[in-house]
């Protein structure tokens, strides 16, 4: 299959700045709370993919060679909603904040047409959380993420990656904690993203996740399955620029299920939507920035979440 991915990835030149001060600034976040699961879809309300985290070119593999990718990621959140998707009657907070830089390496191997990838994620957590007078905080190394992908370059603007991502169980978790940086169980994630880059015109981004989740031997718990879309539909300015927006939807298709029996009437749902932007580099790299407030939640936390994304080839 013709390689089409010159007009949207430079040719690799050595940054002219300091790699280690952009890494400060750009992450990928990860949220993982532990408060009760008798009102909260899957295990304590949260996921282990963290929601909205892909933006502009999620589907669209670079050139063989290494790349660093660095997210960041702040989020804060004040109410916990109920099946209903009313506010329950707790007084409820959490801030979490990441940096997770994330390492790609595209290889010349060609398999069923796509070049083959692959890639690991290490989130660096700062989560606290505060429910009914009483607080925890923890920093560490959360749930680490690797897998492979092929790549396609369908046409000169058309992309797409065809992935398979797995979820370890490499953070601090205890059963007891108000907060948890890791979710102790694996999780299995199909992915297909596309995207349709052209600098200036329309440019339209997503990413489709189903997540399968393993048990949680501590709780004898295992939470239920996940669908859910990162998106961003924006306009290219022609000068490196594109403006628009972007999010999350998030629906679980399957009940939880503890020591055996199922869970009914607790399934997650939300949506999420904000301002996105992106500046492309002459010389190979390119940062995203977005806002997404969550809205239409049910059995989860609701709050607003801010995202960067920095792209570097080596």
């Amino acid at each position: 299959m013709k390689n089409n991915n010159k007009n949207i990835f430079p040719a690799k030149k050595a940054p002219a700045f300091n790699v280690l001060g952009l890494l400060f600034f750009a992450c990928l976040g990860l949220l993982s709370v532990g408060f009760s699961n008798s009102v909260q879809a899957t295990e304590g309300g949260g996921s282990s993919y963290p929601m909205g985290a892909e933006n502009y070119m999620s589907g669209a593999m670079p050139p063989p060679g290494f790349y660093g990718m660095v997210f960041s990621n702040h989020y804060d959140a004040d109410s916990l909603r109920s099946n209903s998707g009313e506010k329950l009657p707790v007084d409820f907070r959490v801030e979490a904040s990441s940096i997770n830089p994330r390492f790609i390496w595209v290889t010349d191997q060609q398999i069923l047409g796509g070049a083959l990838g692959f890639h690991t994620i290490m989130p660096l957590v700062d989560l606290k959380v505060d429910l009914n007078s009483q607080s925890q905080r923890k920093r560490g190394l959360g749930d680490m993420i690797f897998g492979p992908a092929l790549g396609y370059h369908l046409s000169e603007k058309f992309h797409a990656i065809v992935a398979l991502d797995i979820f370890t169980p490499t953070g601090e978790y205890d059963r007891n904690d108000l907060a948890n940086i890791g979710r102790n169980y694996w999780g299995i994630q199909p992915i297909l993203a596309l995207s349709y880059i052209d600098p200036a015109g329309l440019n339209a981004d997503a990413k489709i996740m189903y997540d399968f989740n393993l048990k949680n031997k501590a709780t004898d718990y295992t939470s239920g399955q996940e669908f859910h879309v990162d998106y961003a539909l924006g306009w290219g300015l022609g000068n490196g620029w594109v403006v628009g927006v972007g999010g999350y939807i998030y629906q679980q298709t399957t009940d939880d299920r503890q020591d055996g029996e199922r869970i009914e009437n607790n399934k997650g749902h939300a949506f999420a939507v904000g301002p996105s932007i992106k500046y492309t580099s002459s010389k190979g790299w390119f940062l995203t920035a977005k806002w997404q407030q969550e809205s239409e939640v049910r059995n989860r936390a609701e709050g607003n979440a801010y995202w960067l994304k920095l792209a570097i080839p080596f």
